[in-house]
């Protein structure tokens, strides 16, 4: 973030199972201070909410404020969220979100993604997604989303979150055009034996490095481990694209 032309920034994604750790603790300021520690400049949550009553947030605007130097974006227009359908996108200072989509999608379970624009050290357009159980509303909730950013101006874009795909090379056939990267094992966090949190880019960046974060405190606060990524604009890529 030093650097002025061509930065690298982190993006990272964490499930964060409504702040309940798998000590059956609720515990969001365990939470917000693991998401400090990504020292990430995006960061993209899953089950962000909970899912009964008014689905009032699992982790506060006030708690991440408080505890990290991200700042929530107001997108899901739900008053009691900071996300939409459980997905939220934590901003560090200086980006700014231009346009905003949240979008309802197709499958047996209630499911969502956020599209955000946003402009700042690289202009970009981040998509967050929970997408479902069964693979084949995984795959018609991947060919929706596609869908819609076809209608959409075209924009350096990530897709990151918990895709919940066991396969490495099945089931996200729609992302034609992405690059797909697992940087490894996320789930369970107790014993991880899956790659089921991912970072998918388009042909605008390069993925410098990437990794699932594991340890004392990330192998308890929830059943998914956070994991980042490190991207960069190609070089013949211009972030007003």
């Amino acid at each position: 973030m030093t650097q002025l032309q061509n930065p690298t920034i982190r993006l990272a994604t964490w499930n964060i199972r409504k702040c309940v750790g798998l000590d059956r603790r609720r515990d969001p300021h365990r939470v917000a201070r693991t998401i400090a520690g990504l020292d990430a400049d995006v960061v993209v949550l899953q089950e962000a909410d909970k899912r009964l009553g008014s689905r009032p947030a699992a982790l506060t605007r006030d708690i991440v404020e408080s505890e990290t130097d991200l700042l929530p974006t107001d997108v899901g227009g739900h008053e009691a969220s900071i996300g939409f359908h459980g997905n939220a996108v934590l901003l560090a200072p200086g980006f700014d979100v231009t346009d905003h989509h949240a979008v309802h999608l197709p499958g047996v379970e209630p499911r969502g993604a956020l599209i955000l624009d946003v402009d700042g050290p690289v202009a970009m357009r981040i998509v967050a997604v929970h997408l479902g159980l069964m693979r084949s509303s995984r795959r018609a909730q991947l060919a929706a989303i596609r869908a819609r950013l076809a209608a959409l101006p075209k924009r350096p874009t990530v897709v990151l979150g918990d895709f919940n795909e066991w396969s490495l090379h099945r089931g996200l056939e729609p992302l034609v055009g992405f690059d797909v990267h697992a940087p490894g094992r996320s789930f369970h966090a107790a014993r991880p034996v899956a790659a089921l949190d991912r970072i998918a880019i388009d042909e605008a960046f390069e993925l410098r490095d990437a990794a699932v974060v594991e340890n004392k405190q990330t192998r308890v606060a929830s059943d998914h481990l956070p994991v980042w990524g490190d991207l960069r604009l190609q070089t013949t890529t211009s972030i007003s694209s």
